[in-house]
């Protein structure tokens, strides 16, 4: 019978003192199992490959001031899953339906630079203004503040082991991103927005190329 040879990891012997050298090691071996399952969240998550095109976007109309109800309330836009593919292509349903995230610097909008509004790609509400787009570093579109309030909400985020405040859109529900509390004067917030979930709507002169 061959002898049993103790683990470094699971000692034989339950008397046997823990050395600082093993603690080490089982340390070493939790951080790169942590490390491990973030890289398998991140795969999950469906994050944009690098150097992957994102289509062209586009709305029928841009919505500043959606029907409410009697109580002032927007009122939702609400389709099927199979509706929204027919209206979605296959980046802007998996962000703005399956809450995905696009990769940092991805974005076709990160450094858009004219005047206009961002609606969201779901539903044409409009969303934020190009004066309030700010470059955060980040490498996502980055706001600090909406157009108006309701038109992007706020909701509890506490997936993957953190706790954020993700942002919908106020009309079909449909997920942004997230809001920090480290952006600039006068809000100090920053609206980190994905691309594909916005469709950019450039004001009258800058589309008719005339100051």
């Amino acid at each position: 019978t061959l002898p049993v040879r103790s683990s470094p990891m699971q000692p034989t012997d339950p008397n046997r003192k823990i050395t600082p050298s093993t603690r080490r090691a089982w340390n070493r071996g939790a951080v790169a199992l942590m490390l491990a399952f973030g890289v398998v969240i991140l795969l999950r998550a469906g994050l944009t490959q690098a150097g992957e095109p994102e289509p062209e976007a586009t709305v029928e109309r841009l919505i500043t001031e959606p029907a409410r109800d009697a109580d002032g309330k927007i009122v939702r836009l609400d389709l099927t899953p199979d509706q929204w593919r027919e209206r979605l292509n296959d980046r802007q349903f998996h962000i703005l339906r399956e809450h995905g995230t696009e990769r940092a610097f991805s974005g076709r909008l990160l450094d858009e630079k004219r005047r206009g509004a961002y609606a969201c790609a779901g539903c044409g509400l409009a969303l934020f203004r190009s004066e309030t787009k700010f470059d955060s570093g980040t490498g996502w579109p980055s706001f600090f503040r909406p157009m108006v309030a309701d038109h992007v909400a706020d909701v509890a985020d506490r997936s993957y082991g953190m706790v954020r405040t993700e942002n919908l859109c106020g009309r079909c529900g449909g997920h942004l991103g997230h809001v920090f509390r480290d952006g600039p004067a006068p809000t100090g917030l920053r609206y980190c927005m994905n691309s594909a979930a916005l469709v950019f709507v450039p004001d009258a002169a800058e589309d008719d190329g005339t100051d």
